[in-house]
């Protein structure tokens, strides 16, 4: 099973404090002892992410109320599906309700999409990689939900790996100078660099780089790189990548794919909770 993130009841703790503020008025109507049951329903089609954060919501704000999956995290369902029913004090349980869709929807939004796309290049070599463009404060649930739905992550923040970028290079001066400079300051991180062009490629190539990131090459162009490279470093082809076009690149021999939409143009999966 997919590690858990650490910052997971952090991260429900400040969504919970965003919502509730002051207090829940309008859930204070309803008597302090009454008790319910709740079904969790998936109204479409979906790969199921975010049981986790569902679980601590409720604990946080009521340890009593008791969950009953009927499916489990990473499940693929079909449309209107009931995938949990949660059960005890109702004001905690209407609480909590939106915060927990919240991240329900989100999380299984980017494996559902993650999934799709990881099933249109299973017969090819390519992995599919997520990218940092994250929902800020989210980025370690939403790395998460990319592994739920059979995809990698790329390095987490600016701290675990050196991936430099256009900017990066003009500002060191160039190729050369920008991975001297890498190696000589952190040689144990993995390095990778950008390049927009073969003759980009063949420069870094000299240096020898772990990864290098072909930047909006076509497909051709992708091909070439992957001759010319003989296999000295890993190759990862990004820059607006849409799904016809993944396709394309995951056939050229290419080792990553990173499409920043996992994270960022996934649509939310609608759910609902209702008292029975």
């Amino acid at each position: 099973m997919t590690t858990i993130p650490e910052d997971i009841s952090h991260s429900v703790e400040l969504a919970l404090q965003e919502d509730i503020g002051s207090g829940d008025i309008t859930a204070a109507l309803i008597p302090a002892a009454n008790t319910v049951n709740a079904v969790i329903q998936c109204r479409q089609q979906a790969v199921i992410c975010g049981l986790p954060w569902i679980e601590e919501v409720y604990l946080q704000l009521d340890p009593t109320i008791k969950i009953e999956w009927l499916i489990e995290e990473g499940d693929a369902v079909e449309t209107d599906t009931e995938i949990g029913i949660v059960m005890g004090t109702a004001r905690e349980i209407l609480t909590g309700e939106r915060t927990a869709l919240n991240f329900l929807q989100t999380l299984s939004a980017t494996a559902t999409q993650t999934r799709r796309l990881v099933e249109l290049i299973a017969d090819t070599p390519a992995t599919l990689l997520d990218t940092r463009k994250t929902l800020p404060g989210l980025r370690a649930a939403q790395k998460y939900a990319v592994r739920v739905g059979g995809g990698k992550n790329h390095r987490i923040g600016l701290y675990d790996a050196f991936l430099i970028k256009e900017n990066h290079i003009a500002a060191c001066g160039g190729i050369t100078p920008a991975i001297t400079a890498a190696r000589e300051s952190h040689p144990d991180k993995t390095l990778e660099i950008e390049v927009r062009s073969i003759d980009e490629l063949n420069e870094a190539l000299l240096s020898d780089p772990d990864i290098i990131m072909l930047d909006n090459f076509t497909p051709d162009s992708i091909k070439e790189a992957v001759v010319a490279s003989q296999g000295r470093c890993k190759l990862e082809a990004s820059g607006g990548i849409d799904q016809e076009l993944l396709v394309k690149i995951a056939k050229t021999g290419v080792d990553y794919i990173s499409v920043g939409g996992l994270t960022k143009h996934c649509q939310a999966i609608d759910f609902s909770l209702l008292v029975q």
